[in-house]
């Protein structure tokens, strides 16, 4: 009896044209809009590459020769250089081919730029400290030639200084936020269908609850394999989104892909459990409990970030329990742990909270269904 209302229940969830459309064409559709707004911009504008410079060598330099090789070459280089004459350079300058030109004069440098950017930032910042060493060298020099060398070694190692020691092993991209959040939007989602559940086992509110009430099944047999159901529909939707992400979106989910499917189907479970909580509170209208539940899984998301980037950090600046609470914050949290995180306190803590929810949502649900009696149906 359970399993036929199981199976029963999985074939009119998968029916649902809502279903179809919210929870598997929407977020689709979204996620490949995120990825072309903002598939290119972290690696353009925000992950550092090295700064294409065009050298004019007015006096040639020895000791300069031997830094530009340093600061050139190597896994991670500081300039992308072009030796060239000054009229050519200042065409590249001019075309946007370079970003500027260091004229080499009686061992000091020279800058020419057009911007202000952190590109230019970087070449200022490399001009000025080679200058401020120049005069060190040449004094050196007059007085030892020994002496200059070992200076000049010293100098390639203060312009190299800088070593790139990251926090993490993931992937810094700071729109992945938007597909973390897309994902949990399509997790929270899952309050429509949790919502007819509790909607689908009520005589005064659905054709079919009246009809499930008059059958010999009993009401929690029933409403618990409904619940099944929707659980099982809610979670293939979930790994669907999280699979296209992944494998046609190309989106960076770090290397812990099942623990990013566990997470989103936890996400799903307890968005389903809120809608079959809210769907078992009063008599209201079927339109007026999806619109409810519709809204509030919007609002969670545009907190957690999903319209605004930086919206999750001032709720962290200014009301940090909200996102202790938020089922999407906590979902998208969730991915972050897994991606940034060395270990899984994080992320352990987020699955976690998600699972209490949808204990208190189900039991509440279930004590509010069971409680309603029918004079007459």
């Amino acid at each position: 009896m359970f399993f036929h209302n199981l199976i029963n229940e999985v074939k009119i969830n998968i029916r649902a044209k809502e279903l179809l459309i919210w929870l598997m064409l929407f977020p689709i559709a979204l996620g490949t809009f995120f990825k072309i707004a903002f598939g290119s911009i972290y690696e353009g504008d925000i992950v550092f590459s090295k700064v294409k410079t065009a050298i004019v060598e007015e006096e040639k330099s020895d000791t300069f020769h031997s830094i530009i090789k340093e600061v050139s070459n190597g896994d991670d280089p500081l300039l992308d250089v072009t030796w060239t004459d000054k009229d050519k350079a200042m065409k590249l300058l001019e075309d946007g081919e370079v970003e500027g030109i260091i004229f080499v004069d009686d061992a000091k440098l020279k800058l020419s730029i057009t911007g202000k950017g952190s590109e230019q930032s970087v070449l200022k910042s490399f001009c000025d400290q080679y200058n401020s060493q120049a005069g060190i060298i040449k004094e050196a020099y007059d007085e030892n030639p020994i002496k200059m060398l070992m200076i000049a070694d010293d100098l390639k190692k203060e312009i190299n200084s800088v070593e790139t020691i990251p926090l993490t092993e993931g992937d810094t991209d700071v729109y992945l936020q938007y597909f973390y959040n897309l994902i949990a939007m399509v997790a929270l989602f899952g309050t429509v269908t949790g919502l007819h559940v509790s909607i689908n086992n009520q005589a005064n509110l659905s054709k079919l609850g009246a009809r499930k009430n008059c059958s010999p099944t009993p009401k929690i047999i029933s409403t618990i394999a409904a619940l099944l159901a929707s659980y099982m529909v809610q979670s293939l939707c979930v790994i669907v989104t999280i699979t296209f992400s992944k494998f046609v979106l190309k989106v960076d989910l770090g290397d812990k892909l099942p623990l990013v499917y566990l997470a989103g189907i936890i996400g799903g479970i307890m968005g389903t459990s809120a809608g079959f909580f809210v769907g078992s509170i009063g008599s209201f209208s079927e339109n007026l409990k999806v619109g409810i539940c519709t809204s509030v899984t919007m609002i969670l998301c545009f907190l957690s970030g999903l319209m605004a980037g930086d919206m999750k950090g001032t709720i962290e600046t200014y009301a940090p329990i909200m996102n202790k609470l938020n089922p999407a914050a906590l979902i998208s949290d969730s991915f972050y742990a897994l991606n940034l995180d060395s270990d899984y306190s994080r992320f352990i803590y987020c699955i976690v909270v998600l699972c209490i929810m949808s204990v208190i949502f189900v039991a509440l649900g279930l004590i509010c269904t069971r409680r309603k009696k029918y004079a007459s149906i």
